[in-house]
């Protein structure tokens, strides 16, 4: 069943975004090994002091098997300045007429 995952983690959404952009072609590989293995949806947003990751998987494992085996996300939240392990919280996706 298709899931919605948020990742939530105290951080410097501003260094993220200066690392991600310095870094390109590790955050594209990244993505692309998570659409390899069936993500769907994959986005970032922040707020006061935290960054969010959205995105939709096939299933929860499936999203905690790629999570577990990449070796750059670390180094990312990292560069990040997060404080602290991300709350990953996971939802149903509803199939309702009218989403985009």
């Amino acid at each position: 069943m298709p899931v919605v995952m948020i990742l939530r983690v105290k951080a410097d959404p501003n260094a993220l975004e200066r690392f991600a952009n310095a870094n390109a072609a590790l955050m594209e590989g990244v993505s692309g090994a998570g659409q390899a293995v069936g993500a769907t949806r994959h986005t970032f947003a922040a707020g006061d002091g935290e960054v969010l990751v959205i995105d939709e998987w096939p299933d929860e494992a499936t999203f905690q098997k790629f999570f577990e085996s990449q070796p750059d996300i670390p180094r990312i939240m990292q560069e990040a300045g997060a404080q602290g392990p991300p709350e990953i919280t996971f939802y149903r996706k509803l199939e309702i007429p009218g989403q985009f």
